[in-house]
């Protein structure tokens, strides 16, 4: 009756326990899309203020975003655009290194860092100082994305909450990325896609994080309800009904996947080459983001469209509305404003701009396939859907998650087929490089996992596996007196000594550190035996045993070799077990399981 007890309790505790998750899950997800609508807010207010009111400059919208304020008066100003970004670099530089210098840069990375690495762990103010820095860099004009900043917030809740509850690692982590992908869901209008793409992104090889896929999925679409209840319902672009049905339009794509991974690999280069530049430049670190906003400025003088988010334009090549060349100015112009904008320690995500150059680069290869095949091609604006999903692919390896991201974006549906092959030739062209440098290969790989691989793979061997690399030994006989064992052992190498009746059936063992206190007192040569010295509480394995479980009993008592038994018959001795080699064992199969995986 006791033990039905027990059940009862420990079911009842574990229920407790998955009904206070999920209630922190649902906390976490109001949270995230509560900030989202704050920092979507906060967006709208630095744009009309700094690029309308001071700079007369008013950059196109997506068809799902609203204007929260009637456009200004003020005449369209190059100069205040040459300038604006430097100012804003300069003070989100200045808030972020002197509250939370990890609040610079693109937010996504710093969060898959807390994940593998820091047990899910971000500090309070992060989420505050990123929201407000990245606010600032973006609506002065840097070149940056919302997801980012969004992340941190969604993800700094959750970190924060689980901390502040006293709960594990495990839950730390599932709620940090339930928070991260709730807000990047809501605040792009893609609730799946969020979920999917922070369980995905984590890793460089095609891996998901199943722990984090069903919490987050919760969180997100409670934070996209949230949002869409402030800014309305629908995809965040609009676009023509795009149909895939002409199977020979798949060269083009093939053509236009060739095209994003250059792109994207001239990105990934381009940004970490300037985050290079400037961590050696030896100015205060607050100086750096104004430098870069600066250099920023100036290409937006010449081409205003390639400054802050740049949504609009993308939503005019979708229609196409823009000619080729405007598009590739728009691609290699954002791709520099980007990298020096948050590659120089300025604040901002680096999906948005991700989405900006895919689609001007696919927009523009449409129309080029557009003139040449205009039987093949009729629709450019496809492209610019697919170029979003690919190049974003190829800077992020993401490619399962972007594809729906896209989707849910501009409600592109019948897309999938080009966009799944687009995305799959981008992501095997590109394999080594990644936007985000925080990822791991795969879960084997990740501290977050290490301890779960040991026992899986350790539980996968048998000791009977080992055979080969069971050592030989001598064993001593239980009558055997003290004397005799002391000129055996001045010629063994032995550290563990099995003792034996007189048929060989094993009765105890002792080690070298048994015997060392009484190694030179000779008035017990010829009086003790050394079945008085060996303990009879025998700790052995059997063949049938996994690795993990004789690992455990190496540990109960400190000890470095164990004796191997028959299954049926324990007191006969097969060989011994050293804790050395079941540790080569398991490196062994690591890195097969690793070099399986290249």
């Amino acid at each position: 009756m006791a033990d039905v007890k027990t059940s009862h309790i420990n079911i009842l505790s574990g229920a407790k326990k998955k009904a206070s998750i999920t209630f922190y899950i649902i906390l976490v997800g109001i949270i995230a899309g509560l900030g989202s609508v704050a920092f979507q807010y906060l967006c709208q207010i630095g744009m009309h203020f700094f690029l309308d009111y001071l700079a007369g400059y008013r950059p196109p919208l997506t068809a799902g975003e609203t204007e929260l304020f009637s456009p200004t008066t003020t005449l369209f100003n190059r100069w205040a655009l040459l300038f604006l970004p430097a100012i804003g670099g300069l003070v989100s530089g200045w808030i972020a290194y002197t509250f939370a210098p990890e609040a610079g840069g693109h937010g996504t990375d710093a969060a898959i860092e807390a994940y593998h690495n820091s047990g899910g762990f971000i500090r309070g103010r992060i989420p505050i100082v990123k929201s407000i820095t990245s606010a600032i860099t973006i609506t002065t004009g840097g070149s940056g994305g919302r997801e980012g900043p969004i992340a941190q917030i969604g993800a700094g809740f959750g970190s924060f909450l689980a901390t502040k509850l006293g709960l594990g690692m495990r839950e730390r982590r599932i709620l940090m990325a339930a928070g991260m992908g709730a807000g990047i869901g809501s605040i792009f209008r893609a609730p799946l896609a969020g979920a999917l793409f922070v369980s995905e992104v984590l890793y460089r090889d095609p891996e998901f994080e199943s722990d984090v896929i069903i919490p987050t999925g919760i969180a997100s679409i409670i934070a996209y309800c949230i949002f869409c209840m402030f800014f309305g319902w629908g995809s965040l672009f609009d676009t023509e009904d795009f149909i895939f049905n002409n199977p020979l339009e798949l060269g083009p794509y093939a053509l236009l996947s060739l095209v994003l991974v250059v792109a994207g690999i001239l990105y990934i280069k381009c940004f970490y080459g300037v985050h290079h530049v400037f961590t050696k430049i030896k100015i205060p670190n607050y100086f750096k983001p104004a430098i870069g906003g600066l250099l920023t400025g100036i290409i937006g003088f010449f081409l205003p469209q390639t400054l802050s988010f740049g949504y609009g334009y993308s939503q005019q090549a979708l229609f196409n509305q823009l000619p080729a060349l405007l598009l590739l100015a728009i691609a290699f112009g954002k791709i520099l404003t980007t990298s020096f904008s948050i590659g120089s320690g300025g604040s901002g995500g680096v999906f948005g701009p991700s989405i900006v150059i895919g689609g001007a680069l696919g927009g523009a290869v449409g129309r080029f396939f557009n003139m040449v095949l205009p039987g093949i091609v009729t629709h450019p604006g496809a492209f610019v859907v697919v170029g979003m999903a690919g190049f974003f692919t190829v800077v992020s390896k993401a490619p399962i998650s972007t594809i729906i991201f896209v989707s849910e974006m501009t409600n592109s549906y019948h897309l999938l087929l080009p966009s799944f092959l687009v995305c799959l030739l981008g992501y095997v062209l590109s394999r080594k490089y990644t936007i985000f440098i925080k990822q791991v290969k795969s879960r084997i790989d990740s501290n977050a996992h290490r301890g779960e691989f040991f026992v899986d793979v350790l539980e996968k061997i048998k000791v009977s596996d080992l055979s080969p690399g069971l050592k030989s030994y001598d064993v001593v006989p239980e009558n055997m007196t003290f004397s005799d064992f002391k000129h055996l052992f001045s010629d063994s190498s032995q550290h563990y000594f099995p003792v034996v009746d007189s048929i060989g059936k094993l009765k105890g063992i002792f080690s070298v550190n048994d015997v060392r206190g009484v190694l030179f007192n000779q008035e017990i040569d010829n009086v003790v035996m050394m079945k008085d010295i060996g303990t009879t509480d025998i700790i052995f394995v059997t063949p049938s045993d996994d690795l993990n479980e004789a690992l455990k009993k190496f540990t109960i008592r400190n000890i470095q070799s164990i004796p191997v038994v028959k299954e049926d018959d324990h007191s006969i001795l097969i060989g011994m077990l050293d804790r050395r080699e079941v540790i080569r064992v398991y490196n062994k199969k690591i890195e097969e399981m690793k070099s399986s995986k290249v």
